[in-house]
């Protein structure tokens, strides 16, 4: 939200500077995000003077250029070629002098040098009012009063605003704050508080008067729950044209552009007073008759931005007695806005329900200035008020006459909160008592309303434009956040209670592998839990009719939430490849969600992704592709850290992995990875090979917790170790050999490992050589060579007799 200093001025004389106020309404709550210098001319005129022209002779080169000199007030006159129509000797014109910036009305710049025109010097620029940013005009040069001295700064003659402007993060609930009365109400209670009382100033509407009744238009409100308050007024004899500089300077300073007389008034007094006000236009009102009601669901409108609409059944719509003319407090009509012909209008304030502008904005993609202060709870008892303000603005700039009585229809009037303070409570939220008259003196500089005063707490009243404050917790955060976090005292001592938690939590243990995949080189990311649809028909695995659905989605690429976690991260790799990133290593935690019938589930997974190479390109190493082998060691290792052993390993076969393995414990799946199928990759735009890891979390968590610690003692006794070229078939895996050891030798056998793998010339076809090697160690004592022969005899009997190796 955007907040004009000066804006803030005409309630409020405070002046202090932009930084300090900023300060003040950060600590008040309005959390002052940025502040920015504004100029309603940009660059502020700075290096134009006022010059006379003394000379003016045609171009001898160019017909339509002229070579004046011009005085502006140094020791020798300036020769400018000038090429506007009506220079003339004896004028007086803005000069810009060389090194001044001007600046076009898209914000585009340039600088004034010293350059030739068609071979004749020229020393700046006569300028016409577009190109100071004074108007529009560009027929000629901008012929300024004979009375300005010359050398006079042109900046001293136009009225030049400078202002700052506050970019403020407001939060959802302060509703109140929408306006720059409203943060002028916040500024004036610190103030208050560091013992500053200025006067708070409103606009007046002492002089709104009815000048005469000749255009009535009636007001039938048929749904008084979403519009509890509707008001409205005619006013005739309108002349819509451009506004004045000042009102233009304001909108501008927060952003807005401004667009005629009528439309400028209303959205002044919406930003000014934080009431969204429409003007229609009265000629087009079928029947003289405004009625406010809901309309069948399929009805066509079309809105201001041209757009046709379907509306919905539950839109609150502004209707004629023929058409609808405006989305209720979102967007008005085509066909039924001011536009420069309009002489006559019927202004509306009204107070319409928060959740049905919501879900009517929500619907339609609409996110205007009224919508977003609707929708938040505007304040219902200023609609007249704000009708009033409105209508004297209009008269003032557009001229015209009220030409109606008021109409407003508020059928149940909106209550303010009635709260009971305890000092006691109060003092236990805050940590400290604050002394009782400081507490008042707050909630009245609030305008909360103490009706009556006790010992133990204060009974209040609390205005309906305050639709956040209805609790008493609500009441001491007013008071805390006026009062100054800052000035509640800091503790010196740091208390702390002791948690008993089991070491088996899901947090603890997704630490312990988060910290191990960071140490080997991924990264974490975390996905968004909504996704496209369409996704689901890459693969049989997942099943349409399990997709939980979103009622109001952002997009349609947005609309379900995920029963993968795959597709998420594909659209990771698939963003960071196309940055010239294509070697990562990636993991997330994060839950996927199916609806079962009436039931609706959510389970955790871990999935990893790794492609591209193991390692950054380095002068002392070679690249080394990411594969298979790699992710599986990664997987293995974080398995072992976890205490899971003894898994199963079974090959995939489905339409997510081209080759992959599933691994479980038992019964129970605890994984599936592998490298994902091209058709998938494709559908993200990813040439390179991808694999994939998912690890059903809830079920790694659930095996975890069956798990119990053993020590036992370092072996004192060393280890052996002796080697064997194995040839085989091209059939036989690792895995067979490794199974086979370890029924051989269960005792002394400590560990299998493959260290070279080679198959090509001088071996049979249809061979390989695994070369394996095998660790002994008896924990008790020293092993013999006796030992040692006979062991490695037995395992080489089985492996020529179950998987027909050979001794190479």
């Amino acid at each position: 939200m955007k907040i004009s200093y000066n804006w803030l001025k005409q309630f409020i004389k405070i002046d202090w500077t932009p930084e300090q106020t900023g300060e003040l309404l950060t600590d008040l709550g309005l959390e002052v995000e940025g502040i920015e210098s504004y100029q309603s001319v940009k660059g502020g005129l700075e290096g134009v003077v006022v010059g006379e022209v003394l000379t003016c002779i045609k171009h001898p080169n160019a017909d339509n250029l002229k070579i004046t000199t011009v005085n502006i007030g140094e020791e020798a006159p300036l020769q400018i070629v000038c090429g506007a129509p009506n220079v003339a000797v004896g004028q007086k014109v803005p000069v810009a002098t060389i090194g001044t910036t001007l600046y076009t009305e898209e914000g585009g710049a340039w600088t004034i040098k010293k350059g030739k025109i068609r071979g004749e010097e020229s020393f700046g620029m006569i300028c016409a009012e577009d190109e100071l940013g004074l108007g529009k005009s560009h027929d000629g040069i901008l012929v300024l009063d004979d009375t300005y001295d010359v050398g006079k700064p042109v900046a001293d003659i136009f009225d030049i605003e400078n202002d700052h402007v506050f970019e403020i993060g407001l939060t959802p609930n302060r509703a109140d704050a929408m306006s720059h009365l409203g943060t002028a109400r916040d500024l004036r209670a610190g103030l208050i508080q560091k013992d500053i009382t200025l006067e708070f100033i409103t606009p007046s509407v002492s002089a709104f008067h009815v000048d005469s009744r000749t255009l009535k238009i009636d007001v039938e409100v048929k749904n008084k729950e979403l519009a509890p308050r509707y008001c409205g007024i005619s006013i005739s004899g309108i002349k819509v044209q451009e506004s004045p500089a000042w009102l233009q300077n304001r909108l501008k300073a927060i952003g807005l552009k401004p667009i005629n007389n009528i439309v400028d008034a209303t959205n002044y007094v919406l930003h000014d007073l934080g009431q969204p006000l429409h003007a229609f236009d009265a000629s087009k009102i079928s029947g003289n008759k405004i009625e406010v009601k809901t309309v069948p669901s399929g009805t066509k409108f079309v809105t201001l931005d041209g757009i046709e609409r379907e509306l919905h059944e539950d839109d609150l719509m502004i209707c004629d007695i023929e058409k609808p003319m405006c989305i209720a407090g979102v967007f008005g009509g085509i066909h039924s806005g001011v536009s420069e012909n309009t002489t006559s209008i019927f202004l509306e304030s009204a107070y319409f329900n928060p959740v049905s502008i919501r879900k009517s904005a929500k619907r339609h993609g609409l996110n205007t200035d009224a919508s977003f202060r609707f929708e938040r709870g505007i304040d219902p008892n200023i609609t007249e008020y704000a009708l009033k303000c409105a209508a004297l603005l209009i008269q003032e700039i557009a001229g015209g006459e009220i030409t109606s009585d008021i109409v407003d229809i508020y059928p149940k009037k909106i209550e303010d909160f009635q709260v009971r303070l305890s000092f006691e409570n109060a003092e236990k939220l805050i940590g400290e008592e604050i002394p009782k008259e400081i507490i008042k003196r707050i909630l009245t500089s609030l305008e909360i309303k103490i009706n009556n005063v006790t010992e133990t707490g204060l009974g209040l009243t609390v205005p309906s434009y305050r639709n956040d404050v209805v609790r008493e917790a609500d009441i001491i955060e007013e008071i805390l956040r006026v009062y100054g976090y800052n000035n509640i005292k800091t503790s010196e001592k740091l208390n702390a209670s002791v948690s008993s938690s089991s070491r088996f939590e899901d947090h603890k243990i997704q630490n312990i592998v988060g910290n191990q995949l960071a140490s080997q080189g991924f990264f974490e990311i975390m996905a968004n839990s909504l996704t496209s649809p369409h996704y689901i028909t890459l693969t049989d695995q997942l099943n349409k009719d399990h997709n939980i659905n979103i009622i109001n989605p952002l997009s349609s690429d947005l609309s379900v939430l995920r029963q993968s976690l795959l597709f998420s991260g594909l659209e990771a790799v698939s963003y960071n490849i196309n940055r010239k990133r294509s070697d990562l290593k990636l993991f997330e935690f994060g839950k996927t969600y199916h609806a079962f019938g009436d039931k609706r589930e959510e389970f955790k997974h871990l999935t990893l992704f790794v492609t591209g190479n193991k390692n950054q390109e380095h002068w002392q190493a070679s690249k080394e592709k990411s594969d298979f082998f790699f992710l599986k060691g990664t997987i293995n290792s974080l398995l072992e850290r976890l205490g899971i052993s003894r898994y199963s390993e079974t090959p995939i076969n489905n339409d997510v992995f081209s080759e992959g393995l599933t691994i479980s414990l038992g019964k129970n799946k605890l994984l599936d990875f592998g490298l994902v199928k091209k058709s998938i990759l494709k559908h993200f735009d990813i040439s390179q090979e991808v694999l994939f890891a998912d690890i059903h979390w809830d079920a790694i968590l659930e095996v975890v917790k069956h798990n119990s610690i053993k020590f036992k003692a370092i072996p004192k006794y060393p280890e052996v170790r002796r080697d064997f070229a194995l040839l085989v078939d091209d059939k036989i895996t690792f895995e067979s050999i490794y199974k086979l050891a370890k029924q051989s030798e269960k005792q002394l056998l400590k560990n299998v490992n493959l260290f070279d793998v080679y198959q090509g010339k001088n071996l049979p076809a249809g061979k390989k050589s695994y070369a394996v090697s095998f660790t002994l160690q008896d924990e008790g004592n020293t092993l013999t060579d006796k030992q040692i022969d006979k062991i490695m005899k037995t395992l080489q009997n089985n492996f020529e007799t179950q998987l027909g190796a050979e001794l190479r």
